[in-house]
């Protein structure tokens, strides 16, 4: 282990004024918690493939599960998940629900995620 570099600072604060500027500027604890919540729902596949399937085309619930194979209720139980944190929205066409991205930031996170997917 003599060659383990040493990853933790063994003092106090050094760079009073680098502190003080970047709590000025960090959020409140409430905000980084809803973020984190956000990104959790990008963190189940199905969830991530429906919004991208969105991203292309606005879709009904039986679409998409034609789409990846899944049943209505597994789809539909997505969609509520995604509804209720504002990242879809739906319009009714008769009987038919068709149901879309929320705004262009679920566009933006989703083409930023693969874009760094993808990077070399």
């Amino acid at each position: 282990m003599k060659n383990e570099v040493q990853t933790t600072c063994s003092c106090e604060v050094i760079h009073e004024d680098a502190v003080r500027e970047v709590k000025s500027k960090m959020s409140d604890k409430n905000e980084y918690i809803e973020l984190a919540s956000l990104f959790k729902l990008f963190g189940d596949g199905t969830r991530v493939q429906i919004l991208h399937a969105l991203e292309i085309q606005e879709m009904c619930v039986c679409d998409l599960a034609a789409l990846l194979g899944i049943t209505k209720s597994a789809v539909s139980h997505q969609l509520k998940e995604l509804r209720l944190s504002n990242l879809v929205k739906f319009r009714k066409e008769g009987q038919v629900v068709y149901y879309s991205l929320a705004d262009s930031h679920v566009k933006t996170i989703l083409d930023i995620g693969f874009e760094h997917l993808r990077e070399e």
